[in-house]
């Protein structure tokens, strides 16, 4: 039987300079009354928890913060931000941020109107009904998780990321201004950009890529070969910025609907096992994964490095693919990311737990390869 593909993303998404002002007027025109605003202490610190708070008022909005989110959001901290939604009568939830709010505000949003737990829905559509309406507010260019149906949360008894991938948590939503983001640190924006790279490198590669999926993800590496560098080199670069935002949400047009691969599944563990930034596992990882994928996908690759600026006239796939890499690894040197896993403290010891998870986890399914433990156990070595 043909397979049948969908296509999923927020409702409404507000991007460019002024998208949160526009967000509080659809905000307005929605007829909520109180707002759970997830964040972490460094937004409200800086001030823009409080602008967020102030175009909430101004759409006749209440709003209370939960600040608590970890870079790695926890079980915990979807109890500790569901408690003050409920003790608030919060009727919607607002995440600012980048990743980590999301997430956590979506594990909070969708317990709201599930119940139970939030590892209850680890897995892949395990929800019953639509979380509490979502707003998200992007600060970040990587994660795209404002508007995709992903949601990680770190389980800290088991030690591992638990993949939630449903439905039901897609954010009605998705704000995307880039005036937000001119405060990124250079290591924060270097990781986010080369975490955009991996989902629309990974999506385009997946076994359930689509003709909608390729030409997001292939404009998405154009957008971020072009101004990623410039981003990290220049914080205050309107043009940069604004390109970088299109590119992270274009890289979470396609994977949020063609899937993603043994990156992913592997660097959740590696945050979850060790509480290790995502963007930089993402990073290191690439290029050894594409290596070996390159065995099933090399014609694909091979378009990789085209839009990764290799000029790749006259060469075999397999000879495009091994460019690409390359490519990869030279993007990734530039804007600053560590070379190897051995420089986060990973330790080989750990790699057989690793690799059993990672084989858990929901992201492995759509890579064009379904690799062994003992495969896994040496993509681990390679990245070291």
């Amino acid at each position: 039987m043909t397979k049948v593909y969908k296509f999923a993303m927020p409702s409404l998404s507000l991007m460019g300079s002024g998208a949160l002002q526009a967000a509080g007027e659809e905000i307005k025109s929605m007829g909520f009354h109180k707002a759970l605003i997830v964040t972490d202490e460094v937004l409200v610190q800086i001030g823009i928890a409080a602008k967020v708070q102030d175009v909430l008022t101004g759409a006749g909005v209440e709003s209370v913060v939960y600040s608590g989110t970890k870079p790695n959001p926890t079980v915990t901290n979807v109890r500790e931000g569901l408690a003050m939604l409920k003790e608030a009568d919060c009727d919607m939830v607002v995440s600012l941020g980048g990743g980590s709010p999301h997430d956590c505000a979506k594990g909070i949003a969708l317990v709201a109107a599930n119940g139970g737990e939030i590892a209850d829905y680890e897995g892949v559509n395990r929800s019953a009904k639509p979380q509490l309406p979502l707003v998200a507010i992007n600060t970040t260019a990587g994660t795209a998780s404002e508007m995709t149906m992903f949601c990680i949360i770190t389980d800290e008894i088991r030690h591992i990321k638990m993949a939630i991938v449903d439905k039901h948590t897609t954010p009605a939503i998705a704000v995307n201004d880039p005036d937000l983001m001119m405060a990124m640190p250079k290591s924060l924006t270097a990781a986010t950009g080369m975490d955009a790279l991996t989902h629309a490198i990974e999506a385009y590669v997946s076994v359930d890529a689509t003709p909608i999926t390729d030409a997001c993800a292939l404009q998405a590496i154009g957008l971020i070969r072009d101004y990623l560098a410039a981003a990290v080199r220049d914080g205050s670069d309107a043009e940069a910025r604004d390109r970088m935002a299109y590119a992270e949400f274009l890289a979470g047009m396609a994977f949020n609907n063609a899937g993603l691969g043994y990156v992913h599944a592997m660097a959740h563990q590696l945050g979850g096992f060790y509480n290790l930034p995502h963007g930089v596992c993402n990073a290191i990882l690439l290029p050894h994964i594409e290596r070996f994928n390159a065995t099933a996908a090399a014609v694909r690759l091979r378009d990789v490095a085209k839009e990764l600026g290799v000029d790749v006239e006259g060469l075999s796939a397999e000879e495009g693919a091994a460019r690409a890499i390359e490519a990869i690894e030279a993007l990734a040197a530039e804007v600053g990311i560590p070379k190897g896993l051995a420089e986060l403290g990973v330790k080989e010891a750990d790699f057989d737990t690793l690799a059993t998870n990672a084989m858990k986890d929901a992201c492995g399914a759509t890579n064009p390869i379904q690799p062994t433990h003992s495969q896994v156990v040496e993509l681990f070595r390679n990245a070291m």
